[in-house]
């Protein structure tokens, strides 16, 4: 997500304004203090506080080990005699395999059959599972679950779930993720829609994606210029399309490849 700014008569008020704008909590953000208030006479100060702030980025995960480049040179450079009689056996037998044509063709998967399954037993699944989850984290909370027909939505309360929620809400995607596969699949559901917030953090980051959209749009409505977002996932792409699909002047569409996938807003022709 890009940089806001704000102000405040402190630090401290400036940087609560940019968390709202951002929709999440101080750990989960990082800032760039821009002005100071100055000190002035009788205790009084001059000026305002000016920060910039933006959702705190994932870490990225560390790579595997490889290799030293010295040490594999060294063993591709080993004299061909030398090598185990295993593997040159081993690349024998491969090549005397079938051809591909020749060899027995496996017959096709018949198709799942469709079981039906009552959405509230796949609502009732997903909430022992958060449940067991959030004890697992060593926190307390309450698991509320609301179904509208096939849309059900459960929804983690509690205090210090930042954990669960995890930089830029990684952590609560994959929490989905596996509360999808502890209920719809190990039920085999296919039909319901299973959404999952921990702490109203889902409902702040669609506030704070919806006001930031809306600035886009008439910058990019007022310069004529297009504007390409940072990189999000398709749950916040899709808050920022449904944001400007009545905004007159723009549209919006998305390009590249996951997870490098992001929004363009341009004028409307």
């Amino acid at each position: 997500m890009e940089w806001v700014e704000t102000t405040g008569n402190t630090l401290e008020e400036a940087k609560e304004a940019a968390l709202d704008q951002l929709g999440v909590a101080e750990d989960d953000a990082e800032f760039e203090i821009v002005d100071e208030p100055k000190a002035g006479l009788f205790g009084r100060t001059r000026g305002e506080a000016r920060v910039r702030a933006r959702v705190r980025p994932a870490t990225p995960r560390g790579k595997t080990e490889r290799r030293p480049r010295k040490q594999a040179a060294e063993k591709s450079s080993e004299p061909r005699e030398q090598r185990p009689r295993k593997e040159n056996a081993e690349r024998g037998e491969r090549r005397e395999r079938a051809p591909r044509e020749d060899r027995p063709q496996r017959e096709p998967r018949e198709p799942r059959e469709k079981i039906d399954v009552d959405p509230e037993e796949v609502g009732k699944a997903a909430a022992e599972f958060l449940n067991g989850l959030v004890t697992a984290f060593g926190t307390t909370g309450s698991v509320k679950v609301s179904r509208v027909e096939e849309e059900i939505e459960v929804l983690v309360d509690g205090s210090e779930l930042g954990l669960m929620v995890g930089p830029g809400g990684a952590t609560l995607l994959a929490i989905q993720d596996l509360t999808r596969v502890a209920s719809q699949r190990r039920l085999g559901d296919q039909d319901t829609r299973l959404r999952i917030d921990i702490a109203g953090y889902r409902e702040r980051r669609r506030e704070a994606l919806s006001r930031f959209a809306q600035k886009v749009a008439a910058e990019v409505k007022e310069t004529g210029s297009p504007r390409m977002l940072e990189p999000m996932s398709s749950a916040d792409r899709k808050i920022v399309h449904d944001t400007l699909m009545e905004f007159e002047g723009v549209v919006t569409r998305s390009e590249g490849e996951d997870p490098r996938r992001r929004v363009v807003v341009e004028p409307a022709e």
